[in-house]
């Protein structure tokens, strides 16, 4: 006799495609993709003898005079030296990765580029303001905005993230300002125009998010 299988008994498959679709969802994607990206660009940049650096850095005259605009977004994805590199993406792959978990690959991409080019837009208003005209390069704002980004989701998100407090991350951030103003050649700017970018923007975005959950419940 022929055993016909039963609808909604066979199962196994769908738990294991939603199984494998949660267990990718927390996979930190995106800041792996941006340290990936960031590591070849460095290596293509030496292999050229600079001609990728001298084409994104922030250059004032560039941009104004020239109108090439794509410096603003470029000189996120390059460094100056290896350390430069690396100590930059140390803190992009484990701070990244946790927001990213938190907020979701889509929302934590956005946040991480507006901070990268709100970073790189402050600093240039600041050497037009202030007769600067040399170049700057790095992940540094964007990654400032990280910071900023935390620190809005610790006070405005209503969730509790393990071992994470607003002085803490106040106390991180107080810190790397303070190294970025002690050391020489860096762009002050342009971690400050992060910070406050991501800071604000992760703030409107979890002030929306937690009016959504209140609309879908019915409690407002």
């Amino acid at each position: 006799m022929l055993k016909l299988p039963q609808c909604g008994k066979n199962t196994s498959g769908g738990e294991d495609a939603l199984r494998q679709f949660r267990t990718l969802k927390n996979q930190p994607i995106v800041s792996t993709a941006l340290v990936v990206v960031n590591i070849l660009v460095f290596v293509l940049g030496t292999f050229y003898s600079g001609e990728i650096f001298d084409m994104g850095m922030l250059k004032p005259y560039h941009i104004l005079e020239r109108k090439e605009y794509g410096r603003i977004l470029w000189a996120v994805f390059l460094h100056g030296d290896v350390n430069h590199l690396l100590s930059n993406m140390f803190i992009l792959f484990f701070l990244g990765a946790m927001i990213e978990k938190e907020v979701g690959h889509v929302s934590y991409a956005i946040l991480y580029f507006l901070s990268g080019i709100g970073g790189n837009l402050f600093s240039l208003i600041i050497k037009v303001a202030t007769n600067d005209i040399s170049a700057s390069l790095g992940a540094s704002g964007a990654i400032f905005g990280l910071d900023g980004v935390l620190l809005a989701m610790v006070l405005f998100s209503g969730r509790k993230m393990e071992n994470v407090t607003p002085i803490r991350v106040l106390l991180m951030i107080v810190c790397s300002l303070y190294s970025g103003l002690r050391g020489a050649n860096i762009d002050n700017a342009a971690h400050i125009g992060g910070l406050v970018t991501g800071f604000v923007s992760a703030a409107v975005m979890c002030v929306f998010k937690r009016f959504q959950r209140k609309w879908q419940t019915g409690s407002i």
